[in-house]
């Protein structure tokens, strides 16, 4: 039996997203920035699915810039968004982002340090949220950007994005959040959130791989990270992969409906996560702790520790499950991860940390069977 409870590190491609893409990858090929007869059907459906994401997000069609992923999103918005900054002749740079970001917010940020950038990273309380009143004290006159994700990828923790985003609003700094986890799991509506740039990664809400979205508020000026031809409005260069922006949209039009349709039940994402720690607790008592915020956390996401052990050879020890040790990316590293150093979790507790990531079509019976499989391990 498989049992797969790692959908924050990926998704399976949905059958409707996966038919709707299909004729593109063969009859409907014409390039849809050209004029002719072969473009005409690829340059629909292309809008169409434009259309799609900016619906899901309460967004303009105008706004959603397709990428190859997560990572490309988050570099762009951050490079982007400086380079104009800099080519614009603006002086010193500030940008604030917190100490839990992924690697894709981090590692850009690094290389903008390099070139003269001054980066503020916040830490985070033993939940892994950062503090309003922090961010409020880090703002200064240079400060250009701040990137603050919607939900941790690894403990499923919410930042507080309401306060934050009335910060930047104050102190009219363009805030950027990578909702890669969130979206089709929460509600992410551009507008409600107060953000000015939003990260979307397509295999991480049921479509395909190789495809993301960075969403960038009307007025916003980012320079284009790969320049070339007029694509996307001037703003990415390269012809558009409209195969998977159609299967993308498809998903997004799948998980709006879903959302709607969610009565937060039993059988529920978040319902089937509460029975998993439920059961957990029930069969090792203090000997199970919860990593991240108990309530204000993605409702599929379940990151435990198993106290004095190693998480990696927990997960080693169940048949045919598939879990991650912290971060997919990660995952069997003994040390402690990134993320639980942050929260200042002990290391006895955080070396036994195991995150399960149910999703669309987890059952109650696949969970029972994991805390089955890790009674028998675990002891």
């Amino acid at each position: 039996m498989q049992i797969y409870l790692d959908h924050n590190s990926s998704t399976a491609l949905d059958p409707r997203a996966r038919d709707a893409m299909l004729p593109f990858l063969g009859e409907h090929f014409g390039n849809p920035s050209t004029h002719h007869w072969a473009a005409t059907e690829s340059r629909r459906a292309l809008g169409e699915a434009r259309e799609r994401i900016a619906s899901l997000l309460g967004a303009k069609p105008a706004e959603i810039i397709f990428t190859s992923g997560g990572s490309e999103s988050n570099n762009y918005a951050i490079k982007g968004l400086l380079l104009g900054l800099h080519l614009a002749g603006s002086g010193p740079l500030h940008v604030i982002t917190t100490i839990v970001e992924h690697a894709s917010v981090l590692a850009p940020l690094a290389q903008a340090e390099r070139f003269g950038v001054r980066v503020t990273k916040l830490p985070v309380d033993r939940w892994g949220r950062i503090s309003a009143e922090d961010l409020r004290s880090a703002i200064t006159p240079d400060t250009s950007l701040v990137s603050v994700m919607h939900a941790n990828n690894e403990v499923g923790t919410l930042q507080p994005l309401g306060a934050i985003s009335a910060i930047c609003r104050e102190h009219g700094v363009p805030l950027h959040t990578d909702a890669a986890q969130s979206v089709s799991k929460l509600p992410t509506r551009v507008d409600e959130l107060g953000v000015d740039m939003l990260t979307l990664a397509g295999h991480k809400l049921y479509g395909p791989k190789g495809i993301g979205v960075l969403y960038v508020r009307e007025g916003l000026q980012l320079e284009p990270l790969v320049d070339g031809a007029g694509h996307e409005s001037g703003r990415r260069a390269g012809t558009e992969n409209v195969a998977y922006a159609v299967g993308l949209g498809v998903a997004c039009d799948i998980a709006a409906a879903d959302m709607a349709a969610d009565d937060d039940g039993p059988d529920s994402l978040r319902g089937v996560r509460d029975h998993f720690y439920d059961l957990l607790h029930e069969a090792f008592g203090d000997g199970v702790v919860l990593n991240g915020h108990p309530t204000e956390r993605l409702p599929n996401t379940l990151n435990v520790s198993f106290v004095d052990r190693i998480g990696a050879e927990v997960v080693a020890g169940l048949d045919g499950v598939a879990a991650s040790t912290g971060a997919a990316c990660h995952d069997g590293s003994r040390k402690l991860s990134r993320v639980l150093s942050a929260m200042k979790v002990d290391e006895r507790v955080g070396l036994g940390a195991i995150r399960f990531s149910t999703g669309r079509h987890t059952s109650r019976p696949e969970v029972e069977e994991v805390v089955r499989q890790l009674r028998a391990t675990v002891s």
